[in-house]
């Protein structure tokens, strides 16, 4: 089962043809549908709050995030802290629920609920916070991203748009900017390992192998340069990107966008066809039991099937977050 976060809320489908999703979230514009390892249940990240469904989307809870646009949520390996990243770029932390039991072992209402939040102001601290700011968003920045990995639980690395990546090793009490060498315009990082994430940004496409001391352009030289999303998958790195913003999206070729898939860590970047190109631009990936999907933002949905993209089906939004239940 998959469920996609839309412009006007989240839909959900037996697998990637959508031709007969059911919308089972009325929302605002959904950033973010996400479920973590270990927590209960799958998270939606919306203009209107951030919501959390234990039963498969059939209901929702508006967890009351103190700032309303949420556009990001990480839930930590632990299963002890969710946190939330806002707009304007603020970072808020829930830590109810009860703690580890004598046996080490953890159960669904061990973890956060979300009841109460914390504003973690360390975020706020970092050098570069007044520089921060979106044009198309009343000038103000918000945390797009947010990830973490198992193999460093404290280790939170967060994504703003625009402001740059900055990471923090205490479970986000305090930041270090981790921003030279990639572009400002951040708009996810997917992360691939403690010190390995790749960067997609609004001036292209960045990979650090060092927790973002160092960072390289792996799009360089490319035409179509305004990144959205990456996404790893059986080896393959996979990036979409349009030559330039969401502006600029119209007319006969759309979004004038591009497909690329990677055997080798985007060391090199092959352009492949698929449904819906040049108009339209992957905003958003998902791994179906194997099966890797892609979403548009012209809600179009397709899938990996024999080495070739296949057309799975539409929704009458664009496709901002795919996730697998």
């Amino acid at each position: 089962m998959l469920l996609a976060g839309t412009y006007d809320g989240v839909y959900r489908a037996d697998g990637p043809r959508f031709d007969s999703a059911e919308r089972v979230l009325d929302s605002d514009r959904v950033l973010r549908v996400r479920r973590f390892e270990g927590w209960d249940g799958v998270f939606a990240a919306t203009k209107s709050g951030l919501y959390r469904s234990t039963d498969r989307g059939d209901s929702w809870t508006n967890l009351d995030v103190p700032r309303e646009e949420v556009y990001s949520v990480l839930g930590d390996p632990a299963g002890e802290r969710l946190y939330a990243g806002t707009h304007p770029a603020h970072l808020y932390v829930s830590e109810d629920g009860g703690g580890e039991r004598t046996d080490g072992s953890r159960t669904s209402s061990d973890v956060s609920d979300g009841t109460t939040w914390q504003e973690l102001t360390g975020l706020q601290d970092l050098p570069s916070r007044d520089q921060w700011h979106t044009p198309r968003h009343r000038d103000e920045a918000h945390v797009r991203s947010l990830g973490a990995h198992p193999d460093a639980p404290e280790r939170v690395i967060a994504g703003v748009e625009v402001g740059g990546v900055h990471v923090s090793d205490d479970g986000g009490e305090t930041w270090t900017e981790r921003r030279s060498g990639v572009h400002d315009d951040v708009h996810h990082v997917l992360v691939r390992g403690p010190d390995h994430y790749v960067a997609s940004c609004g001036g292209g496409l960045y990979r650090t192998r060092d927790a973002g001391e160092s960072w390289v352009r792996l799009d360089d030289g490319a035409d179509h340069t305004y990144f959205r999303e990456a996404f790893a998958h059986d080896g393959t790195l996979y990036a979409a990107a349009a030559r330039s913003s969401p502006g600029t999206w119209k007319g006969d070729r759309g979004a004038d966008a591009a497909l690329f898939e990677s055997e080798n860590d985007g060391d090199t970047l092959e352009s492949v066809p698929y449904p819906g190109q040049p108009e339209e631009v992957v905003l958003s990936w998902a791994d179906d039991d194997g099966r890797v999907v892609a979403g548009t933002n012209d809600g179009g949905v397709m899938f990996r099937s024999s080495g070739e993209w296949v057309e799975g089906g539409r929704i009458p939004s664009g496709v901002a977050s795919l996730c697998c239940l």
